[in-house]
C-alpha cells in the first residue's frame, strides 16, 4: 500500500495539471466560435494580439476589400499568444498576419530581449507552415497611462524595426508617430477613459497606417 501512494500522489498531481487552462484560454475559444459561426475564408489577412486589436471594431468595415479575421484576445502577451498560435493564426491559412504583442509585455515588465524572442518564434512557426505569408508586427503605441516606459517602448519598436529589416516578408507597422502630438506626447483625443485603449479617432489614424500594408 505505502509503494502506491507516492505513483497515486503523481496521478494527481498529472490530472491537476492537464485540467489547468493556458492563460486566456476561454476567451480564445469563444472567439473562435465567433469566427467560425461568421464564417471565414482561406487567405484572409489575420490580425491578432492583444486588446488594441481586439478593440477596432471597425477593422473590416474600413478595408471592405480585404477578408480580415481578428482572432485578437484580451490583455495579451507574446508568450500566450504563441501558446494559442494554432487557434488564432496557423488554422486559418493567412495571406497576411498583423501582430500586436509587446505593449502589456512591457507593463508585466517582461525583458525586451526576452519578447523579441517570443516575437521571432511567432515569426518563425508562421513562416514554417506558411513560408509565402507576410508577417507585419504592429509597434507598441504610445499611450498616456504607460507614457512613464515610454524609454522601454521605444527601444522595443527600434528592435523590432531592425528585425523587420533583416528578415524576409516580414514588416513594422509604425502606429507610434502619427499618435504623437506636437509637444512628443500622445495625442489627447484619441483615447477613451482609461487613457490605454483608443476610440475611434485613434483607429482612425491606424487606418491610414495600416492602409499600404493591405494592398
Amino acid at each position: 500500500m505505502k509503494k502506491l501512494l507516492p505513483a497515486l500522489a503523481l496521478l494527481l498531481v498529472i490530472q491537476f495539471s492537464f485540467a489547468q487552462e493556458l492563460p486566456f484560454q476561454e476567451e480564445v475559444n469563444n472567439r473562435a466560435k465567433e469566427i467560425d459561426e461568421a464564417g471565414w475564408v482561406k487567405g484572409s489577412a489575420v490580425f491578432t494580439g492583444s486588446s488594441s486589436v481586439r478593440m477596432w471594431k471597425n477593422l473590416q468595415q474600413q478595408f471592405p476589400d480585404v477578408a480580415i479575421i481578428n482572432s485578437a484576445f484580451g490583455g495579451s502577451t507574446a508568450d500566450q499568444l504563441l501558446m494559442h498560435l494554432d487557434k488564432t493564426v496557423l488554422r486559418f491559412e493567412p495571406s497576411k498576419v498583423f501582430i500586436y504583442e509587446g505593449d502589456n509585455d512591457i507593463n508585466a515588465g517582461q525583458e525586451i530581449s526576452d519578447i523579441m524572442k517570443n516575437l521571432d518564434e511567432l515569426v518563425t512557426k508562421i513562416h514554417a507552415k506558411y513560408p509565402n505569408t507576410t508577417v507585419n508586427l504592429i509597434a507598441a503605441k504610445p499611450s498616456p497611462s504607460r507614457w512613464d516606459k515610454k524609454v522601454s517602448y521605444l527601444a522595443l519598436n527600434d528592435l523590432i524595426r531592425q528585425y523587420a529589416t533583416t528578415h524576409d516578408k516580414v514588416n513594422i507597422v509604425n502606429v507610434w508617430d502619427i499618435m504623437i502630438d506636437d509637444t512628443g506626447k500622445p495625442k489627447a483625443d484619441i483615447f477613451i477613459e482609461d487613457n490605454l485603449h483608443m476610440n475611434e479617432k485613434g483607429y482612425a489614424l491606424w487606418k491610414e497606417v495600416f492602409t499600404p500594408f493591405m494592398k
